[in-house]
């Protein structure tokens, strides 16, 4: 089943893995900026959105462990309780792989509605660690990064599906 965002006649090539390791470094990097005032409140979880990706897009190549790695190093830059962001984006991993195929046949517009739960799920369970470890509520506005994320769905698949387009025949 071909996406309906993509040609019928077209077909992406092989992604490399070292863009895959690049993308999810980069994402890490943007997240780690130094962020502050409305752009902090603002700011959606790059690094999740970008493992979201790769779990739908390529399950068989970005899993459980790279979403395992990617949390453990975004606890660790970030200086929170350890494993909060790996268990969460292991449930984000789990859940984009679940549904990869359910995602890949929608429209943009029907992609951007099922990646915005998913990506509330993980700040759902970020959250729930960070409560039960005794830290407040932050309040509602702590799920406008998921919203922001959604948005920046379709951005980003057209970006990262560059690389994939095949070279046009120079005629």
């Amino acid at each position: 089943m071909q996406p309906r965002d993509i040609a019928p006649h077209e077909i992406l090539l092989p992604v490399k893995p070292a863009f895959i390791v690049f993308t999810l470094i980069a994402a890490l990097m943007i997240n780690l900026l130094p962020w502050s005032g409305l752009f902090l409140a603002l700011k959606p979880d790059f690094v999740a959105l970008a493992v979201l990706y790769w779990c739908i897009q390529q399950p068989r190549k970005v899993g459980f462990a790279a979403a395992w790695m990617m949390g453990l190093m975004m606890d660790v830059a970030d200086g929170s309780l350890f494993g909060q962001h790996a268990l969460a984006y292991s449930v984000l991993a789990f859940t984009g792989i679940v549904l990869h195929r359910r995602v890949q046949m929608f429209t943009m517009k029907d992609q951007v509605l099922h990646v915005i739960p998913i990506l509330l799920l993980n700040d759902l369970v970020v959250l729930a660690v960070r409560t039960l470890a005794g830290a407040d509520f932050p309040g509602f506005s702590y799920f406008v990064g998921s919203f922001i994320a959604g948005a920046m769905w379709p951005v980003m698949c057209f970006l990262l599906r560059l690389p994939q387009q095949p070279k046009s025949p120079q005629t």
